[in-house]
């Protein structure tokens, strides 16, 4: 069980992408923990690319719980649409750019979608908007999921029957079988409130690195995963991510976590997806820009009203500076918004 049988590498987010290595133990985990619940041995679609962790790790508990598992040489949002309605799919599946392409499709309402029981989102957390959209056309409950390559894709989750608060602005609590923690740089738990980096405790988490023993040491420790994300958990016992350790960028000497201010700005009506990055500055060192896909490209917000939108949530230095409107936002090979691109096109590099 623990000799390597899959070899997956990161998104490369914040560097090269790395090749994290899993053995048969870890695949019966993650078809233990994901047990297929509510799905059964129904129709269910394989959102992601065969080489991403959300496809290595759905195969083993779709199997073993008896499904027909779609897998499409191409992803298509009509595609998908018709396979769901078609087939009687339990649920719906893919990251938070998938959904709203889903939702934006000019057929969506010409299908009958009352065989989804849930949509189930990973890759990165979800606009607020864009969570309330889905539960209202899908008629479903919206379970937004964090996890990581080197954690085997399992993690935190939001609730099905969760309340706004955590079903908008939290990925959740660890699922079952699952520890999290918020740690210092020293390995210290922080408490309640304290930004840190997220830790996790997972059956499915990675042997290592594969032949990389000094980068496995670092991010393996007694049995912990070290996630890189920066994140805080509440009173409840739910976590909420401000960012990256890499992304984090300093604006006049203060820190500025791109998640924290995208959470925030993603609460206007106006932005249905935006992502934060550094750009230089003479003065202040780093400034932040906003890249905003609007909800209405011929109504797109301004500057100005992200920053008073932004306002009431946010200390004044962690407001964008500077504002660009796109159509979309890239996406790496992890089905993640592309944040290093994006740092680059602002940085001219």
């Amino acid at each position: 069980p623990d000799e390597p049988v899959c070899l997956c590498f990161t998104s490369g987010s914040t560097g090269r992408p790395k090749a994290a290595w899993f053995g048969g133990r870890q695949l019966l985990a993650a078809a233990d923990l994901d047990s297929g619940g509510a799905w059964g041995d129904g129709h269910l679609i394989a959102g992601t690319a065969m080489a991403h962790v959300g496809f290595m790790t759905k195969i083993p508990w779709q199997l073993a719980a008896g499904a027909t598992i779609h897998v499409m040489d191409r992803w298509s949002a009509g595609e998908v649409l018709d396979l769901v309605d078609t087939h009687r799919m339990p649920a719906v599946n893919g990251v938070a750019a998938q959904i709203a392409l889903m939702l934006r499709h000019p057929d969506f309402d010409d299908h009958d979608f009352s065989c989804v029981q849930a949509i189930v989102v990973g890759a990165g957390t979800s606009p607020p908007d864009l969570v309330r959209e889905a539960r209202q056309r899908f008629d479903a409950p919206y379970s937004n999921r964090y996890s990581s390559t080197e954690s085997g894709g399992t993690g935190l989750a939001t609730a099905l029957d969760a309340n706004d608060d955590e079903a908008l602005h939290t990925v959740g609590r660890p699922r079952p079988g699952i520890a999290a923690e918020v740690r210092d740089p020293e390995g210290r738990a922080l408490p309640v409130g304290d930004v840190g980096e997220l830790w996790l405790h997972t059956p499915t988490a990675m042997s290592g690195y594969w032949r990389d023993p000094e980068r496995t040491a670092d991010a393996l420790v007694d049995g912990w995963l070290r996630t890189g994300d920066l994140a805080h958990v509440d009173d409840r016992g739910c976590f909420r991510l401000t960012g990256r350790t890499g992304e984090m960028f300093i604006r006049g000497g203060y820190n500025v976590h791109p998640q924290e201010v995208e959470a925030a700005l993603g609460t206007h009506p106006a932005v249905a997806q935006v992502a934060v990055v550094p750009r230089d500055d003479d003065v202040m060192g780093e400034v932040g820009v906003a890249v905003v896909v609007p909800t209405d490209p011929a109504e797109p917000p301004s500057l100005d009203d992200l920053r008073s939108h932004g306002a009431a949530h946010l200390a004044s230095y962690k407001l964008p500076e500077a504002l660009r409107i796109v159509s979309e936002l890239p996406l790496n090979s992890g089905d993640k918004v592309d944040r290093r691109r994006l740092t680059a096109d602002e940085r001219g590099s």
